[in-house]
């Protein structure tokens, strides 16, 4: 497998000048390249708020953590100000105000300080209570706004820029909008080499939990031991939790592309198909095999195996920069197609990979840098038993798709090795 190059110990950055594994200078990179593609625009970019009903974690947008790094403050806004006649106040970080009888159950928070700036690398740090006022004077400046959130289908809540911005304009005469929602879709899909390496960590650890799987998987334990062991894997090598509900299907129920029960028991001479991946630093994995329960498979079940393992090589071969997602789509479905299982395979052939499982995805052909997924694959309810077989994939230009996840056994002679040896 190829590796990904780290950054060296004698030019990485401190712990101090890191934040989420990624370096405060970068953020504030990528808040200036902003900056600059909005020109005289106003924007805004959110957090997201926790949902009050329920006592679980914090999720910031995710266009809000690649920006900023800050994924603990619920309610948290960015505003970019291009216009503004001082220079610190272009981008503007606006937390919300302290409340210690909440911060007693939910956890203190630091007060705004000198220490608090260096921290997340940002000079300009306000109270939401303050917003209204520099949203105002912002939007009278620029008369135009630009928005980032990815829009909403008719049928959904409006994105919140354009909540809040539509608010806006109804009070600012002469005020326009603009569409910048392609922009963080374009700068998150090529990723920087310390977002590869994140997300090479995330591959690695991933590695750790199928092993385990793998070797622990016999007849007579249920779906439900499986994912335990995959995700036990994951919190031992240094994930905190999976970056998705893993799905751990045996027979008929491999044959269901997003199931969750993961109970049934498992039986000799099923197959039990695995989608799950470990998260780091907020950076996912995404990683799909098929084992045989009793660690061998039947003529039949390799014979399938087999095909989907050529129409995945023939995608991954077909990968490069520049290239589409309907490229490599094609060169799968051909393999499958010729074989005479293409109405088995009924979904699409990957996604993009980062911050978000199904990453944002911009328009035109795959740049340089993106992560992918590439999964094929077959399925036979009539037979009780589905395959699928998913990497996760670094666009280059020079070396095409090279696969990140490729230490996990894949081919029928890898599994039934590990699986004879467990």
């Amino acid at each position: 497998m190829a590796k990904t190059k780290s950054t060296t110990a004698a030019t990485s950055p401190t712990a101090v000048d890191m934040l989420n594994g990624i370096p405060l200078t970068g953020y504030a990179a990528r808040r200036e390249s902003v900056l600059h593609a909005l020109k005289d625009s106003v924007a805004l970019v959110f957090a997201g708020d926790m949902d009050a009903s329920i006592h679980g974690e914090f999720h910031a947008h995710a266009h809000f953590q690649y920006l900023t790094g800050v994924t603990d403050e619920p309610g948290a806004i960015l505003l970019f100000d291009p216009l503004s006649p001082v220079e610190a106040r272009r981008t503007i970080l606006f937390l919300k105000p302290l409340n210690p009888e909440l911060e007693k159950w939910d956890g203190f928070r630091e007060e705004i300080s000198s220490k608090l700036k260096a921290k997340y690398g940002v000079s300009t740090i306000m109270r939401t209570t303050a917003f209204a006022r520099f949203l105002l004077e912002a939007t009278k400046r620029a008369k135009k706004f630009a928005l980032l959130h990815p829009l909403a289908a008719h049928t959904s809540p409006v994105s919140p820029d354009l909540d809040v911005l539509r608010k806006s304009a109804e009070r600012i005469p002469g005020s326009s909008f603009v569409d910048h929602t392609q922009l963080l879709a374009v700068m998150r899909a090529a990723k920087s080499p310390h977002e590869i390496a994140l997300m090479q960590r995330a591959a690695d650890i991933t590695a750790k939990g199928y092993h385990a799987a793998l070797v622990g998987l016999k007849p007579g334990i249920t779906e439900f031991d499986v994912q335990e062991m995959l995700e036990h894997g994951y919190r031992t090598n240094g994930s905190r939790k999976p970056a998705y509900t893993t799905i751990a299907g045996g027979a008929f129920n491999a044959t269901v592309l997003h199931y969750h029960a993961n109970h049934a028991p498992l039986a000799a001479g099923d197959l039990i198909l695995l989608d799950s991946g470990a998260q780091y630093m907020g950076y996912a994995c995404d990683v799909t095999r098929t084992f045989p329960v009793n660690g061998k498979f039947t003529k039949r079940q390799r014979e399938i195996y087999e095909i989907v393992l050529e129409a995945q090589l023939a995608a991954i071969a077909a990968t490069k920069a520049g290239t589409t997602f309907a490229a490599i789509d094609k060169a799968a479905r051909d393999v499958i197609t010729k074989a005479g299982y293409g109405d088995a395979f009924f979904h699409g052939c990957g996604h993009h990979l980062g911050l978000d499982v199904h990453d944002i995805t911009p328009e035109g052909p795959i740049p340089e840098n993106a992560v992918i997924t590439i999964e094929p694959g077959i399925y036979l309810p009539s037979e009780n038993f589905g395959v699928r077989i998913e990497d996760d994939i670094l666009v280059t230009k020079k070396a095409g798709g090279v696969n990140m996840t490729a230490a996990i056994a894949k081919t029928v002679a890898e599994i039934e090795k590990a699986m004879a040896r467990g």
